[in-house]
């Protein structure tokens, strides 16, 4: 890259100064970022923190002189390398974003167009800019998805987006960032959909970028451990304003701020484990395939007791999803049973007759997707309670409300629509919406991944609440093992489509460990700066296996 030698460490790279933004809610603006700045310097890292709502992304955005639909920047300067962002044109912003500045965004799913090639979205910047040539930038990007641990490297690319998985994607999407070498990189939540084992590895290659090329980052996260391995400075925002900054090692041992000192201390739930020989589901000798190709699920066998939370951890790929599919009838087994209350259950969705469809619910991880956003509250909630339960009208409008009060909402959220709605409330109607069917069983397929440490503290909160009110048995599909030690009974393990390991919580969670549990184990990120260097000179001299 022609221009990397003459980038200088530490010199300023962006200024913000007093920036104001104001968001618009019913035709009226209102301020959502209120005075913040900014400096950043080459070869740095700011870390932005915060609960949802705080501005984080609004900030980041900003940073490269962009503001989403529905927002404005109404005050202040941005100034990237002498260039001032809010009075140049839209020509020379497009000529800045990708080649000098880059976002990397939380959902790949949503940034790649489904209908090119891998290779060819990763490259387009870099050709098109004059930077390489077309065959410069192919040899390029399959370097870079060798150093971000994509499978099979060289020939990755020559797939389309639907063809690989989530996480590979958000790593496809890091490598499309880094093929400029931009001087600025925006990171907005890049390993939230990440499992832990994969999340070292592009941290690592996003680490390695920085310091090798002199780039700055802004890393916005609500992982607070993640951001310890990645910022060099932190600043923490509440409802638009900084809280407070400093060099994360400070930060991390002395918070000034009481906010601070709440979202260090957040996490510390701890269900107390408990077992039943009551099974309300169980799974036996299961294989399931897409297109009965490739095996996913390889003779699993897993039992969820009654009134019971059971984690299924792995990293992504290991068949966690594919099990949640062939347990609801999305995907029919090849061989094996699905046994509910002691009967097999028809494999496919479309021979299971109403009551068993609604006696086994699913939340998902999105509810930003999973939530149709023209449909009202009342919409949303009140289908399956008229569909399950024949309950209409004013009666239906009641149970509504009685579930809005069940989630910790209440009734005025009733006419909203999913857009009026913070992420952890949007997750909490999701709630809702399961537990309006009454169910015995509720399938929880990552349902915190995206939320901020506070708000999936309430939800975590409210789910065991939940369960103890009406004995409702959750599996619980997650890459955080955190989650899976505040909230689960029982543990299962997989990897490449097979349970590795299962058992009470405090079995699998302390040692001797399977080989697989202790690699998962040993990639959760820690509230230590050190704790990812450390690692990785573990793993180079073969003291933990990677």
């Amino acid at each position: 890259m022609s221009t990397d030698n003459k980038r200088v460490k530490g010199e300023t790279v962006l200024e913000i100064r007093d920036l104001k933004i104001e968001g618009n809610s019913d035709g009226v603006w209102h301020p959502i970022v209120k005075g913040v700045d900014v400096t950043l310097k080459r070869g740095e890292v700011l870390g932005l923190i915060g609960e949802s709502g705080a501005g984080k992304s609004t900030i980041g955005l900003a940073a490269m002189g962009f503001a989403r639909p529905g927002c404005r920047i109404v005050g202040g300067t941005i100034m990237f390398d002498g260039i001032d962002l809010r009075k140049a044109s839209e020509a020379q912003k497009r000529d800045l974003w990708g080649s000098r500045i880059a976002y990397v965004a939380q959902s790949a799913a949503a940034a790649f167009n489904p209908a090119h090639t891998l290779i060819d979205q990763t490259v387009e910047t870099a050709v098109r800019h004059g930077i390489m040539t077309r065959e410069q930038a192919e040899a390029d990007a399959r370097d870079l998805y060798k150093r971000l641990q994509l499978p099979k490297p060289d020939t990755i690319g020559d797939r389309f987006p639907h063809q690989v998985s989530g996480g590979q994607l958000q790593r496809a999407m890091t490598a499309m960032a880094m093929a400029c070498r931009p001087d600025l990189i925006i990171f907005d939540e890049p390993t939230t959909a990440l499992d832990v084992t994969t999340q070292v590895e592009v941290l690592a290659a996003m680490r390695d970028i920085v310091e090798q090329f002199n780039t700055a980052a802004i890393y916005i996260t609500h992982d607070l451990a993640v951001v310890a391995q990645m910022a060099d400075r932190i600043m923490v925002l509440l409802r638009g304003k900084e809280v407070e900054q400093a060099p994360t090692r400070q930060m991390l041992k002395q918070p000034t701020q009481d906010y601070t000192k709440t979202l260090w201390a957040v996490r510390k739930l701890a269900k107390e484990e408990s077992i039943s020989d009551d099974i309300a589901l169980r799974v036996h000798n299961v294989d399931a395939s897409y297109g009965g190709m490739v095996k996913v699920l390889d003779n699993v066998t897993v039992q969820l007791p009654r009134g019971r939370t059971v984690a299924v951890v792995g990293e992504s790929g290991s068949g966690k999803s594919t099990l949640a599919r062939a347990i609801t009838g999305l995907l029919p087994p090849m061989k094996g049973e699905v046994y509910f209350n002691g009967k097999p259950l028809p494999k496919a969705l479309k021979d299971r007759d109403k009551d068993t469809l609604r006696r086994i619910q699913m939340i998902y991880q999105s509810a930003d997707t999973s939530l149709n956003p023209r449909q009202t509250i009342r919409d949303l909630i009140g289908r399956p309670i008229e569909f399950y339960h024949g309950i209409k009208g004013a009666a239906c409008d009641r149970a509504v409300a009685e579930l809005l009060d069940a989630i910790e909402l209440n009734e005025s959220y009733i006419d909203r629509l999913p857009g009026e709605l913070s992420g952890g409330q949007k997750q909490r109607i999701s709630i809702a919406r399961a537990l309006a069917a009454k169910p015995e069983i509720i399938i929880c397929d990552e349902v915190t991944s995206a939320l901020d440490q506070i708000v999936q503290e309430e939800i975590l909160t409210l789910l065991m609440k939940l369960q103890k009110e009406t004995n409702v048995s959750y599996l619980f599909i997650t890459h955080d093992i955190a989650t899976v030690r505040a909230i689960s009974d029982e543990i299962v393990v997989m990897h490449q489509g097979k349970v590795v390991q299962q058992g009470p919580k405090t079995k699998v969670l302390n040692p001797p460990y399977p080989a697989y549990t202790e690699l998962l184990l040993s990639s959760v990120p820690e509230m230590d700066p050190d704790w990812l260097t450390n690692l990785l000179a573990k793993r180079a001299k073969g003291k933990v296996k990677a």
